[in-house]
Parts: structure tokens; sequence; C-alpha cells
């Protein structure tokens, strides 16, 4: 494998960290040899200067090295001045960032005060009415000059205060310019940005920061690797912000975050990062740091063994299989529970995989995370399982009794002719493939591979693998099997997501299992690599919340407010809902969920049906119901 630079192209490259441009956000500074910056965002109101210099604190103190908030008017954007002065009175002089959508002339103010302001292609220039438009490469060009108008007044501003921009596209707020060009693509998020990068470049203003975010993690990284490649190609190594945008709460925040993240992080890409939780903006912190940890740690032997995706980087193409009963194909990725270690299995134990055994009925209810397969190895089982789930045991412990199927070592695959029917399970754990077991995998109908690695470097392990794989026209299904020592509950969350969600992402994988060292609660691990099927989208099992962070643009109190469509709505499983503070980001971020509930003004709330809006400035007090009765009126509805 080469360590030459070059362009992110075809998927299967060498490559070493992207090596960007150091920018100076106030005192520090970000890209270049300067390490990875963690930030965040406050979430009440800019004009309250006392809550926002305490929350800044909180943040500072919590480890957030530069702290960005919402000037969302002239009136806010000036009011910044004092809470940069009553933050250095306090003894704090950590950059401040200005967040800018719609309004140029807020911008302009912020950044005569601020080290960075952010400001949103998709609303600086443009209005947003989801309307298409058919433009000739002259009148396209017009649209451009317009830009230009509304974004030197800024970059003078910039230039004259030694204030750095962050140029951010969102995937809900491309402008419909964009749009009717590119699409609803990361195309069109790449280009949003680079016709901003273009005017400033052209008038020598280079202190720029770039991101690319949205809410599906799969979008975000094909933007983030597309942006890489543009810059490659015409010579610009601007820092890059990564962040997965309106990730939610909780674990479902936390796993889409570390799997958008981490992945690209592990790409080598990245310069500052936020996690954008339904939180208090200090929970974000803790989160980021585990994220930052454990990427830096995989990436010791990064220059001499770093693999990217063995598929193309820049589009989502599952990798096509030959299925196994219900494994590859079209199925969704199985799980597999780790049973190996249990003394004894009893029914009970099953429980915690989703099994639930009624004795009186004398029969099993199977719940929404209920596991596919589980690994038993020698032990036996004296029980009647459920009819959905597959045990497997070791070879040697299956040709005795000839129940379930088997797990076998490559050498045992190779040598035994006494073998399952319907499903045999290989066991692999180097990607060093003979031919005779290549000719042999291709040729048996029956064969999925089991791919063994530990955590240390297994997602570039993995990667090749899938890479020797795929260029043999191996099409047996494969389940990815990673074994974690000594992790806590929130270190495994963050470091499964990005290890194994970083294949999922990339299209790679047909089942996923963790072993771990001690005795974790099985059903930690369980609810663990659903929800990182949930997060990548591979396999849903439960209602999914697209939910922004808040900040001093939110409309209503957005955690009690998530929590309370939530509770309602937890059991629609498959339906993607979006829980939006204000009208930034809310009306395109519905076009990838299934309804929306965003605030349009004080304890007012519209209504979206993709992203369509179907009812407008509802009293907050009776929005929910009206939500509800939306999904009823659709079909959409179910009672528990």
């Amino acid at each position: 494998m080469t360590n030459k630079r070059i362009i992110y192209n075809d998927g299967v490259i060498g490559r070493k960290r992207f090596k960007t441009r150091e920018v100076m956000v106030g005192n520090i500074g970000i890209g270049g040899d300067n390490p990875i910056r963690i930030q965040s965002m406050t979430t009440i109101s800019t004009m309250d200067t006392a809550g926002s210099v305490s929350q800044a604190i909180r943040m500072i103190k919590a480890g957030c090295e530069l702290v960005r908030i919402t000037a969302p008017n002239v009136k806010e954007a000036k009011n910044l001045y004092d809470i940069k002065n009553k933050l250095i009175q306090s003894g704090y002089n950590t950059p401040l960032v200005a967040d800018v959508h719609f309004t140029p002339n807020a911008a302009i103010e912020a950044a005569k005060i601020v080290d960075k302001v952010r400001i949103n292609p998709g609303n600086f220039a443009d209005k947003k009415l989801f309307k298409t438009h058919r433009y000739s490469e002259k009148t396209y060009q017009e649209e451009l000059k317009k830009i230009e108008e509304k974004l030197y007044p800024l970059i003078e501003v910039c230039k004259a205060n030694k204030t750095s921009m962050r140029i951010g596209t969102n995937h809900g707020s491309l402008s419909d310019r964009i749009m009717s060009r590119y699409g609803d693509t990361p195309l069109g998020m790449v280009e949003s940005a680079l016709e901003f990068v273009r005017v400033c470049k052209s008038i020598g203003y280079n202190e720029i920061i770039l991101s690319m975010k949205a809410s599906n993690p799969i979008v975000m990284i094909q933007a983030y690797r597309l942006l890489v490649h543009k810059m490659e190609q015409e010579n610009m190594n601007y820092p890059i912000h990564l962040g997965v945008t309106e990730a939610g709460e909780g674990d479902d925040g936390r796993i889409k975050s570390a799997m958008g993240i981490g992945s690209l992080l592990m790409d080598g890409i990245g310069d500052t990062i936020r996690v954008s939780l339904t939180e208090p903006p200090e929970n974000e912190i803790p989160v980021a740091e585990l994220i930052l940890n454990y990427t830096k740690k995989m990436r010791v032997d990064f220059n001499k063994n770093y693999i990217s995706t063995p598929q193309n980087p820049f589009l989502y193409i599952k990798r096509e299989t030959t299925p196994v009963m219900n494994i590859g194909g079209g199925s969704a990725p199985i799980v597999v529970a780790d049973f190996i270690n249990k003394p004894k299995i009893v029914q009970d134990n099953f429980r915690a995989i989703g099994y639930t055994y009624c004795s009186s009925l004398d029969k099993w209810d199977i719940s929404d995370v209920a596991c596919d397969y589980v690994l038993v190895g020698d032990n036996d089982i004296d029980f009647e399982v459920p009819g959905t789930l597959g045990v497997i045991y070791n070879y040697e412990t299956w040709r005795l009794h000839k129940k379930g199927y088997p797990l076998l070592s490559k050498e045992q695959y190779l040598s035994q002719q006494s073998m399952s029917k319907k499903l045999n399970i290989v066991s692999i754990v180097d990607h060093n493939l003979p031919t005779f077991l290549i000719n042999k995998l291709i040729g048996d109908p029956t064969a999925v591979l089991f791919v063994q690695t530990n955590n240390f470097g297994g997602l570039y392990k993995l990667r090749k693998i899938f890479l020797n794989i795929i260029k043999k026209g191996v099409r047996n299904p494969i389940i990815i099997n990673i074994s974690y020592k000594q992790v806590l509950k929130n270190e495994l969350q963050i470091f499964g997501s990005i290890d194994i969600g970083s294949l999922l992402l990339d299209g790679l994988g047909d089942g996923v299992s963790i072993f771990l060292d001690q005795q974790h609660e099985r059903s930690m691990v369980n609810t663990i690599l659903f929800n990182i099927l949930q997060g990548s989208r591979s396999r849903i099992s439960k209602t999914e919340y697209i939910s922004c962070p808040s900040c001093g643009r939110t409309q209503f109190d957005l955690e009690k407010t998530t929590a309370k469509i939530r509770e309602k709505t937890s059991h629609l499983k498959g339906i993607k809902i979006g829980i939006m503070g204000c009208i930034v980001n809310g009306p395109g971020e519905m076009a990838d969920a299934d309804y929306g509930y965003v605030g349009t003004g004080i304890d007012r709330i519209s209504l979206y049906k993709k992203k369509e809006i179907v009812k407008k400035n509802i009293n907050s007090e009776d929005a929910l119901d009206e939500l509800i009765k939306l999904i009823k009126d659709n079909g959409d509805w179910r009672d528990n």
C-alpha cells in the first residue's frame, strides 16, 4: 500500500491524512499540525447575556475549545460584544463563533466582534421556496454574481478584523438554485459551499473552514469525502469541521455522531468536530472526546496500514451477495448474540436478546430487537428455542447432535465432509484467503463468512478483508464480529459505532456481532447492535427521531418536547419524525423525515408531511395531538 498522496477517487486508495492549511480562530489554530478541536453551541437566547456567559463557562470547563452562539439578527449580533467582554472579565478567552442564517447584515456586525462567523450558503444569499428553476449558463452565472454582491461586504469586514469564516452547508437547507442544478445530492452540498469559497479565494481571503452536515450519516460521509476530492482537484486545502446535524438525543444521537464523525476521522478527514445532541451542550463534550481519543488510538499505524472503503466512497452501494437462508441478498443485516462464555444457558437468558418465554402459554414473545442467531459454542440447549432464532455451535459439538448450524474454522471447512446442508458459518481471522478456499466458497451456496478481529485497527483489517473478497468475486455473505477488552458501556457504544457503523455506511456487512471479554449485560450489547443498525439505516427496528440540538433560535423546549413526542410515538417502527426548533433547517430536513414538527414562533408550531407544510402556526399546546392526527390521517398510525 503506497503512502503517496492521491485523490479520493475509486475508493481503493492509500493516502496520508488530508493535510489542511492552518486557520486561526482567535488564539487557537485549526487545521495544519494542530490537534483536532472540539466545539459546541449555546442553547439559550443570545440576548440573555448572563445566561449565555454562564452556559459558555460550563461548556469551556467541560473541554469545549470554541463556543458558538446564534446571531439571528443585527441586535443579537451586537450583543455578542457584551457576552465576549463578560467572558474575558471572568477569565475566559475561548474563541467565540457567531452562527448566522438569512441575515448578511447580522453576519457583518458579528464579524466585527467574534473570532469566527458561520454562514450557511443555502440561506445567506438565496431564499428557499422549494421551487425548481431552469437556468441557462448565463442566468446561472448571474445568480452567482448575486452571491458575490452579498458576500463581498462580509469578506471585507472579516479581513479588517482578522475574523475567520465557516462556510457550513446543511443538507436540509440547500437553496432552490442548487437543488435545481444538482438535485438533493452530496455533490449539491459540496458545490453549494465551493461557490462561496471561490468568491473568497478570488479576492485573497482564505481564512475559511468548511462543513457538510446532514442528519443522515450516509449522506454526510459521502459529502465530506467528495469535498476533499473536489478541493484536491482545485488545489484547495481548507480545514474541515465535522458533524452529524440533528443527530438527536441519548443513545441514538451518540451512535449516529460516532459513526459519521468517527468514520471520517478514520479516513484522515477532519480538523474540528461538534457532536450535536438534543441535550445540554456540555453533554456533547465527553462524547466528542471519546470519539477523538479512540480514533487517535486506532490511527497509530495510519500511514502504513490505511485502506479506504473498497467500494465507491461517494455513493452508497450495498455489496452484492448470494443469500444463505435469511443472511445476505436483499435481507437486512442479522444480529448474532454471543453466549459462548455462558456456563449454562436457560430459557430466561434469552430475555436479554429479545425473547421472553411464557410458561403458562408455552410460547415465546419476540420483540422488535430480537436477535437472529445465538452463538453458544460447546454449550448444550435442553429446551425448545423460538422458531425464529438460529443456534450456532462449534463444529465438533454440532457434529455430535446435528442441531442448529456449525461454526467452522478455515481448516475445518476445507477438510471436513460432514456439514450442514443449509448454513455453514466459516470463521476468518485474517485477509489471506488461499485460492482453494476462495474456490470452495464461490461454489458453496451454504457458506457464510464470520470475520473476526479485535478492535485495535480492526476497521482497517476488515476493510482489507472486504477488499480481497470483492476483488476475487466472492459473493458469500459476511458477518462482522469485533472483540473488545475492558470497555465500559459508553465506550462500547462509541467504539462499536465507529468500527461497525463505518462499514455499514459503506454497504459492507450482512450481519453484526460483538464479543466482550467481560460479562456485560447481553441486553446492553444487543441494544447497541440494533441501534448501530438503525443509525446506519441498515435495519429499522424503531421510530427514528431527527431532532436538532437547540440554540438561541429555538422556539420551544426541545428536550421536553422531544421526550413528549417520543412517549406517544416510539412504537411507530420505521417512521422518521423530524423535531426542529426553528425554520433554519426545518423545512429542508423534513425531506428526510416522514413527518415534521417545526417551531415557527413563540408557542407556534408548523407540521410537515415530508417537505410539504400541512398545518401552520398551531398553538404548541395542541401540536402533539395534531401531529398524531396527521400521522393517523396518512395511514401510518398503529396502536401499541
